[in-house]
């Protein structure tokens, strides 16, 4: 059996406007790897060189490490060392990933070969950790890759292969974000919601479904409207309404906020001018005298072991 793993898993966007909590997209736009070493000194250890909490309570892989060890009776120490690539609090589902990629090695590692709702379960332990909840739109998608639609009560997920042709333009804002941003954005959201736009956001959130089995990205990208949340959140993400208007007049089929935000995501496909849209939202965002980073990408794969 081996002593030591490193997985990789992706980054991630969840809600896609309207399927709030509900639906997740792994995309390969950023990674993070974790390696799990045993070790004879009992307890966790974390090694990092990010600005992440080194307490496992605290921190995402190491709750995740910490709730399979109790589970499964394990007795090693576990040295996990953490290599961040996704950014931490920018709705890009960076503790999904690290959560994912422990979840994953933790199971190769002891070989434990379990199903794809049992390692998301444990996966979604680690969000408590950063976003004080959990829930698993991100991690579902992190760890089986794909877009994921997510049941609750009980946990089920649905996980449907995105259109090939299918493409995201990101702009992440050069923003200060609070420690525990999820936890603020999250506040935000109305208690109380109109009967007509819960309706709205309902049949776009359907159409989205449909557009994902039909593999078709105009009908993905012309329902991603989302009437509650996002109108509660924007007021986060400096110059978002000129980043959103740009984008769609620069022929994205369909912005919203990715995850809790601040970023910013655009759907197309592969055949737009994908530059001239990213163009777009960094001239939006220059408009609030923010600095962005764009990136294209597409749909990822899961969490997967890294041979070296």
């Amino acid at each position: 059996m081996a002593s030591k793993i490193t997985v990789k898993a992706p980054s991630s966007t969840a809600n896609l406007g309207p399927g709030f909590d509900v639906f997740g997209l792994a995309v390969n736009a950023f990674f993070d790897e974790v390696t799990l070493t045993k070790k004879r000194q009992k307890g966790i250890t974390i090694l990092t060189e990010d600005d992440i909490p080194t307490n496992p309570e605290n921190n995402t892989a190491g709750l995740v490490i910490k709730n399979m060890m109790k589970e499964f009776k394990i007795k090693d120490g576990i040295e996990i060392k953490i290599k961040k690539g996704v950014p931490a609090g920018f709705g890009m589902g960076s503790s999904a990933a690290s959560a994912a990629a422990a979840v994953v090695g933790f199971d190769k590692l002891y070989r434990l070969k379990l199903d794809e709702k049992l390692l998301v379960e444990f996966a979604g332990f680690g969000e408590k950790a950063s976003a004080g909840s959990i829930h698993y739109d991100n991690v579902a998608a992190s760890v089986l890759g794909g877009f994921v639609i997510v049941k609750t009560n009980p946990l089920s997920i649905v996980k449907v292969e995105p259109p090939t042709n299918l493409r995201m333009c990101i702009a992440v804002p050069k923003l200060q974000v609070p420690k525990k941003k999820t936890k603020v954005s999250r506040g935000v959201i109305p208690k109380k919601i109109n009967f007509i736009d819960s309706v709205l956001n309902l049949s776009n959130a359907a159409t989205i479904v449909a557009g994902f089995m039909k593999k078709d990205p105009e009908l993905i990208g012309s329902s991603i409207k989302d009437v509650i949340v996002e109108p509660a959140r924007q007021h986060l993400i400096p110059g978002f309404a000129k980043v959103k208007e740009n984008a769609l007049k620069a022929g994205a089929l369909g912005v919203t906020i990715s995850g809790a935000g601040p970023s910013i995501i655009a759907f197309s496909n592969s055949s737009a001018d994908l530059k001239k849209i990213c163009v777009a939202m960094t001239k939006g965002f220059s408009v609030a005298n923010t600095k962005c980073l764009t990136i294209i990408c597409k749909s990822s794969k899961g969490a997967i072991q890294k041979i070296k």
